[in-house]
């Protein structure tokens, strides 16, 4: 997997680059600025970007506006943003095109190794990656409107779960619950909020982050 990483903190862009490397993975390009994410992102196209939203030269999204430019450019790149805070307009934002292949994370994810290396993965196989506090600010912003409403507490649940990328096994895992009445609870849950069931895990949760950006 071709990797690049955008970070203007030296440290913990280094950090990141040996942890991906020690899974395995190539780092092809490193950027410290918003215009030289952009430039890494058209030069390399890589596999999946991990990109920091505050970045010189003005502290602000320039990390964000770089991914968001790239992969208007190139629709579908795959890139995973890094936050120290949730920003429920970014995460809105980058979920827009609702074309997959992103992902929305704390920075304090990055010092779970597991947990980071395998939402750049996901991301780079083509599925989502949605932090857990993310999720949770979608899912409350304006409150249970456009249909949350319907939903009992367990498929509320299981929404959430979903939304994060996780797979009907992994969210009976985290429920306590069996692979066949989670997806008993998703067909409900798809139903009260007209949204097409289907096979393929990565279109489900695409489906379902398009519902939630549309609140």
């Amino acid at each position: 997997m071709r990797v690049a990483v955008a970070e203007d903190l030296y440290l913990l862009r280094e950090g990141m680059v040996r942890l991906i490397e020690a899974y395995g993975h190539e780092v092809v390009a490193t950027a410290a600025t918003g215009p030289e994410t952009l430039a890494v992102l058209r030069r390399h196209r890589p596999d999946v970007s991990v990109i920091d939203v505050r970045m010189p030269p003005a502290q602000s999204d320039e990390g964000l506006r770089a991914a968001l430019t790239a992969r208007a450019e190139v629709p579908g790149l795959p890139v995973l943003i890094l936050s120290q805070h949730v920003e429920q307009l970014y995460a809105r934002e980058l979920l827009a095109d609702g074309t997959g292949t992103v992902g929305y994370l704390l920075k304090e994810s990055v010092f779970d190794a597991d947990q980071f290396v395998g939402a750049l993965e996901r991301v780079a196989r083509g599925g989502t990656a949605m932090d857990p506090a993310v999720i949770a600010k979608l899912l409350s912003g304006g409150g249970r409107g456009r249909g949350l409403e319907q939903l009992t507490e367990r498929e509320y649940a299981v929404l959430s779960l979903m939304a994060e990328g996780l797979s009907n096994q992994a969210i009976g895992g985290r429920l306590f619950l069996s692979e066949s009445a989670v997806g008993k609870y998703t067909t409900a849950m798809f139903g009260k909020l007209g949204i097409t069931d289907d096979a393929d895990g990565n279109r489900r949760v695409r489906a379902v982050l398009t519902y939630l950006n549309q609140k």
